[in-house]
């Protein structure tokens, strides 16, 4: 049974377009399945700028699916594009996969050691993996499947047929004259600046929209029968006899019957409208970058119309996802990291929330810095207030279509103590389970965790924060023998200040009890209550009384949470090495 839908009247941008999305279907094609897509290129590490493409349809189709509806969420990958450079960084691939430029992706050899048949299934793997682990459901197309089986015959077919019209379209926006290769005089529409910015920065100016030439404008690139790349230039086609003509830029040439060739592709600003067409879509989103004048989005709007009889999809342009806090990842991969990536650190509801949370327009980062301890945080207390019912509707709705789908709950962890205090004790312990599970154990001592499977898999997310992401310079190492040198040139005040605090230990051996033990200590010295109000000339004691504790126990001004490197470090061994 799907689970109950959300009022739409909840303010939240996947309500309000699954409303339109719904109306579209129903207006379109009654009674038959919703259908949304996605397209994404495993041209390369699938990132996590390109899950936008995928979150936010299946934002929308699961919100239908929770009314109701039947929901189709294509994604078509797009292996039978040309294989354009050679990404940087790749392990396994080398200067001498530039040879396969121009092939399909699906024609180029996986990097060295992979498990896969080729490039395409190299890069599709991860993104597939990760999908599944972020509860997304859809139907996977293989281009190269649908264009090698002659799926889109008929399509084609027709887009040669109508050429002239196709040409026309593409030439309202051209900058450059097709005859004389010369900028024009005039566009049809003035660009600001942003705009081409946004075009330059995506290659949607300069996407081949088809070949041109003695023998006219064709909207289709047949990959070379010798050298299998699309170097080829279309020179004739006659449309009763469907033979077309074409030469290689490798010196081959042959003349087929388009009505049984299937090596060869629409070009992109065709190929994309027609699938509008014959898959019938209703939503699909887009970047920024393809929302410029000119671009595939635009152009398909009209060619879907004027050329297929279709009609273009809702298209919400959505904005670029940033990083923060990546620089070893990138030295590694070339690019920025990818779904698998962020799922390596942190949990799938986390990530889907994300997504969930701002509208498509809207910018966003992912952090693999310091940030995701900032940004659990804030997780844990939206937790907290949807447990107690205070939460606002559109943040009730944003966590709801992250914990679930319409399938059912998402896998959580079954005692989720704060991230940042699972990232100070693996620091502290460098993963040694026992060693964990004690310190963890003493967090609450009137309900301790019995297995660290309780903590999981936030634990596991956590501890591959630290140990990929976290620099070894930054690494808290608990210092084996006490600093003597310093010790000894205490002054009272300062041994007075370490006397109190390990007098206190035992009472207070919990992580609120040691938090209202560190932060009194400097209370007490001051002639204050413990519980007295902090002044700014108390915060000043205390910041000097936690840096003279770093130095002590880790040999550095800062460090993990005080509360959590005590329990940590253990009593025992904080004795030692404050000078009991």
């Amino acid at each position: 049974m799907p689970i109950v839908a959300q009022s739409s009247t909840e303010t939240d941008w996947v309500s309000r377009f699954a409303d339109e999305v719904i109306a579209e279907s129903e207006r379109r094609a009654p009674g038959k399945p919703v259908v949304v897509a996605s397209g994404l290129s495993p041209s390369g590490p699938i990132h996590l700028g390109n899950l936008r493409e995928v979150m936010t349809p299946h934002l929308v189709a699961d919100e239908i699916r929770r009314r109701g509806y039947e929901v189709r969420h294509l994604i078509s990958w797009d292996d039978y594009d040309r294989y354009r450079k050679v990404p940087l960084g790749i392990p396994g691939v080398d200067g001498s996969w530039e040879e396969h430029i121009g092939k399909p992706l699906t024609s180029v050899p996986a990097p060295v050691g992979s498990a896969y048949p080729n490039w395409a299934e190299h890069f599709k793997a991860g993104m597939i993996e990760s999908l599944a682990e972020l509860g997304v459901e859809y139907d996977g197309i293989s281009q190269t499947e649908q264009y090698t089986s002659g799926a889109y015959r008929e399509q084609i077919l027709h887009a040669m047929r109508h050429r002239g019209t196709i040409d026309a379209i593409l030439d309202r926006y051209r900058t450059k004259d097709k005859a004389t290769g010369k900028p024009k005089k005039q566009q049809q529409k003035p660009v600001d600046e942003a705009e081409l910015v946004a075009e330059e920065g995506s290659g949607a100016a300069s996407e081949d929209d088809g070949s041109g030439g003695a023998g006219g404008y064709f909207p289709y690139k047949p990959y070379c029968g010798q050298c299998g790349k699309d170097l080829t230039t279309v020179t004739s086609y006659d449309d009763e006899s469907t033979e077309l003509a074409y030469s290689c830029a490798c010196g081959f040439s042959e003349t087929v019957k388009l009505s049984e060739f299937n090596r060869g592709k629409l070009v992109w600003k065709v190929d994309w409208p027609m699938r509008w067409a014959y898959e019938g879509v209703v939503f699909e989103p887009s970047g920024v970058d393809h929302s410029s004048p000119g671009s595939s989005f635009v152009v398909g709007g009209q060619i879907v119309r004027e050329v297929f009889d279709g009609v273009q999809p809702i298209g919400p342009m959505y904005a670029f996802v940033g990083i923060s806090g990546m620089a070893k990842m990138s030295s590694s991969k070339g690019g920025v990291p990818t779904p698998a990536d962020a799922l390596q650190i942190m949990e799938a509801p986390l990530l889907r929330w994300l997504y969930a949370r701002r509208k498509p327009n809207q910018a966003f980062k992912i952090a693999f810095d310091q940030e995701i301890q900032r940004l659990y945080d804030e997780w844990d207390k939206l937790e907290a207030k949807v447990a107690d019912g205070s939460v606002l509707p559109a943040d009730a709705a944003a966590h709801s279509r992250a914990v679930r789908t319409a399938a059912g709950e998402l896998p959580r962890t079954p005692r989720p103590l704060p991230y940042r205090t699972l990232a100070s004790v693996v620091d502290i312990t460098a993963g040694h389970d026992e060693q964990t599970l004690r310190i963890l154990s003493e967090l609450d001592p009137a309900n301790p965790l019995a297995s660290l499977d309780e903590a999981r898999p936030r634990l596991d997310r956590a501890q591959n924060w630290i140990s990929t992401q976290v620099p070894a310079e930054q690494r808290t190492i608990v210092r084996s023998e006490p600093d003597t040198e310093l010790l000894g040139s205490l002054d009272e005040e300062g041994r007075e200040s370490l006397r109190l605090l390990l007098e206190g230990l035992d009472s207070h051996w919990s992580l609120d009890g040691l938090t209202t033990l560190v932060y009194g200590v400097p209370k007490v010295m001051a002639g204050l209550d413990p519980e007295a109000k902090p002044t700014p000339e108390l915060k000043v004691a205390q910041r000097t009384f936690f840096a003279l504790l770093y130095r002590l126990l880790v040999s550095r001004d800062t460090g993990p949470r005080l509360p959590t490197l005590l329990l940590a470090v253990g009593a025992d061994r904080v004795r030692k090495l404050l000078g009991a």
